[in-house]
C-alpha cells in the first residue's frame, strides 16, 4: 500500500505542480492585478459564496462514492446509473436556494448575473469531482491525476489568450474569467464522462425512488461534514465584504495572502484523494493503518512545514512580488494564514482516515464546534482587525479541529505514540526556524534565501531521519 500511495502521489504532484502554480501566480493573479482588489475582492466574496451552499449540490455523494466503490467495485453500473439523476436534482435544488439567499442577502444586478453564472459552474464543477470519484475509487489514480488538471490547464491557454492575445477591441474584465471557467469546465466534465462510462457494464438514468432515498440517507452524513467544513473554512471572506464598509476591498486583500495557500494547499488535498481510497480498502481488509499514517504524515509535514516556515519569514517579499496594492496589509494576512495552512496539511491525514472509517458523526460535531467558533471570532474581529482579525480567526479554529480530530483518531484506531520520533520533531521544528532566520540574513537576494531556506530544511528531515532516503529507494525499487 505504501508504495502504491507513493508512486501515484509522485505522478498526482508531478501533473499539478507543473499546472496549477502557473494557472494560480500566472493567470488568477495577473487577472487580480487587472481587474483591481474592489472587482476582484466581489468575485471571490461570490465564489465562496456559492461555495457555503455546495453541501445540497453534491450532498456527501462524493466522498460516499468513492468509498462505496473503492470496497465494492462491482456497484458501480448500479451507482451510476442513478446517482447521476440524483445530481441533476440537487443542482436545481442548490441553484433555487443560493438566488434565494443572494436576494436576502441585498445581492443584485451585475452580483446577480455573477452569481447565476459561478451556480453552474459549481455544478459542472460537483460533477468533474463526482466522475473523477469513481476512477479513483475503482483504484485508476494515473487517470484520475490527468483529469485532476484538465480543467486548469484549458483555462490557462483560454485566459492567455485573453489576457496577452492583443485581440482587437477587447477589454477584459471579471465576467471573462468566469466564461473561462464555464468553458473548461464544460469540456473536462465531458473527458471524464466518455471515461467513465466504459468503466461501467450499463449505463441507464432512472428514476428510482427507494434506491434513490437509500442513498440520500446513507451520503447525508457526508453532506452534513462538507458543509460545516465548508462554512468554518469559507465563511470568512463572505462575513468581511457583508460585515465592512469597504468589505470588497478587504476581501480581496484577505485573497491576496489566501491565493498563497490556496496554491500549496493542494498538496495536502491530493494526499487526501489518494488516501481516502487506500484507507478504505485497508480498513475493509483488517490491515493496520498506522505505518501508512506515520509514513504521509511525514512526506506531508516536512514541505508543508518547510513552506510555512519561508513564507512567514519572507511575507513582505512574496506580496511585492505579486501584487501592487494592498502588499502591507496582506502580508500581514499571509503570516497567518500560512500557519493555518500548516494545520490544515496535518488535518487532511486524520480526517481523511477517520471518514474512511466511517467516523462521520463524530467528525460532523468537531466540524460543529469548528462553525460556531469560527462564527463568534469573525463577529468579534472582523470590525476591529479587518482582513487581519479574519486570518486569526481561521487559526484558532483551524487549531481546534485539528486537536480533536487528532485525538479521535488516536482513541479510535489505538495508536501509539513514537516517542522517539517525537522527539526528533523537537529538535527539527526549532532548527528549521533558526534555518531560514539565517538565510534571510545571510543572503542579498531574498529569493535566493527563500529558495535556501526550502531545501536546507529538507535536508535536515533526510539528517535528523525524519524521511528515510533508503525506505524511499526501497520503496519505488523493491516495492
Amino acid at each position: 500500500m505504501k508504495r502504491k500511495f507513493a508512486t501515484n502521489l509522485i505522478l498526482l504532484l508531478s501533473l499539478n505542480l507543473l499546472v496549477k502554480p502557473f494557472w494560480i501566480f500566472g493567470i488568477d493573479r495577473t487577472v487580480q492585478n487587472l481587474v483591481g482588489a474592489g472587482e476582484y475582492g466581489l468575485f471571490y466574496s461570490l465564489f465562496n459564496f456559492s461555495l457555503l451552499l455546495n453541501i445540497v449540490l453534491d450532498f456527501g455523494l462524493t466522498n460516499f462514492n468513492n468509498r462505496e466503490i473503492s470496497r465494492h467495485s462491482q456497484l458501480i453500473s448500479k451507482y451510476f446509473s442513478n446517482i447521476v439523476v440524483i445530481k441533476v436534482i440537487l443542482a436545481i435544488t442548490y441553484g433555487i436556494l443560493c438566488l434565494g439567499v443572494g436576494v436576502v442577502m441585498g445581492y443584485s444586478g451585475r452580483q446577480f448575473y455573477l452569481l447565476f453564472l459561478l451556480i453552474f459552474n459549481q455544478f459542472i464543477s460537483s460533477f468533474i469531482l463526482y466522475l473523477r470519484s469513481n476512477l479513483s475509487g475503482l483504484q485508476f489514480f494515473k487517470t484520475d491525476s490527468f483529469i485532476s488538471v484538465l480543467d486548469r490547464f484549458l483555462m490557462i491557454l483560454i485566459c492567455s489568450c485573453l489576457l496577452w492575445g492583443n485581440i482587437s477591441n477587447f477589454q477584459f474584465s471579471i465576467e471573462w474569467f468566469v466564461y473561462a471557467q464555464t468553458a473548461s469546465y464544460i469540456v473536462t466534465m465531458c473527458v471524464a464522462f466518455l471515461l467513465v462510462l466504459p468503466k461501467t457494464t450499463f449505463f441507464k438514468i432512472r428514476f428510482d425512488k427507494v434506491f434513490l432515498i437509500s442513498i440520500l440517507r446513507q451520503s447525508f452524513p457526508f453532506a452534513l461534514l462538507a458543509l460545516l467544513m465548508n462554512l468554518y473554512s469559507r465563511i470568512d471572506s463572505v462575513m468581511l465584504e457583508r460585515i465592512l464598509p469597504k468589505g470588497n476591498v478587504e476581501s480581496g486583500i484577505y485573497a491576496q495572502a489566501f491565493r498563497i495557500v490556496d496554491a500549496v494547499n493542494m498538496v495536502p488535498f491530493l494526499f487526501a484523494g489518494l488516501l481516502l481510497p487506500i484507507f478504505s480498502k485497508m480498513i475493509k481488509n483488517i490491515e493496520p493503518t498506522q505505518p501508512l499514517v506515520g509514513f504521509s504524515f511525514s512526506l506531508l509535514f516536512i514541505p508543508a512545514f518547510a513552506f510555512t516556515i519561508s513564507c512567514i519569514v519572507f511575507r513582505s517579499e512574496l506580496m511585492h512580488l505579486l501584487y501592487h496594492q494592498h502588499t502591507a496589509e496582506s502580508s500581514s494576512v499571509l503570516g497567518v494564514l500560512m500557519i493555518s495552512f500548516l494545520l490544515i496539511s496535518v488535518n487532511y491525514i486524520f480526517g481523511t482516515l477517520l471518514t474512511a472509517n466511517g467516523s462521520i458523526w463524530q467528525l460532523n460535531k468537531i466540524a460543529l464546534v469548528g462553525v460556531v467558533i469560527s462564527f463568534i471570532l469573525n463577529i468579534a474581529l472582523i470590525p476591529h482587525y479587518k482582513s487581519f482579525g479574519a486570518a486569526i480567526a481561521n487559526l484558532n479554529t483551524q487549531l481546534i479541529v485539528l486537536v480533536l480530530q487528532v485525538f479521535l483518531a488516536f482513541k479510535i484506531f489505538n495508536f501509539n505514540v513514537n516517542i522517539k520520533q517525537f522527539g526528533i520533531y523537537f529538535i527539527f521544528i526549532p532548527a528549521s526556524i533558526a534555518l531560514v532566520f539565517l538565510a534571510k540574513t545571510t543572503f542579498p537576494l531574498w529569493i535566493v534565501g527563500f529558495v535556501f531556506s526550502l531545501l536546507s530544511v529538507a535536508l535536515l528531515s533526510f539528517l535528523l531521519k525524519i524521511i528515510k532516503i533508503k525506505e524511499l529507494i526501497d520503496l519505488f525499487i523493491k516495492g
